[in-house]
C-alpha cells in the first residue's frame, strides 16, 4: 500500500505498523512521529496500524537559542 512520509510516497506492506514505515524511511534517531497530524508515543510505533494514504510526519528536533 502507499503512504506518505514527509510528503514523499512510500510503499509499505498491507497491515504495516508505523515502526515498519519508519524502518522503510531509514529515519535516524532522535525523531518524533505523527500519523495524520496526531503524534504517536515511541512505545506505540509497533502497535499503530497504517492505512492506505496515511500521512506520516517524521520530525527531528532542532536546536536554537
Amino acid at each position: 500500500m502507499q503512504i506518505y512520509i514527509n510528503e514523499t510516497p512510500v510503499t509499505v506492506p498491507e497491515q504495516a505498523a508505523l515502526s515498519e514505515a519508519i524502518i522503510a524511511f531509514a529515519a535516524k534517531p532522535p525523531f518524533a512521529a505523527a500519523v495524520n497530524g496526531h503524534f504517536v508515543a515511541q512505545q506505540d510505533y509497533g502497535h499503530t496500524a497504517l492505512k492506505e494514504g496515511d500521512k506520516v510526519d517524521i520530525l527531528a528536533p532542532i536546536q536554537g537559542g
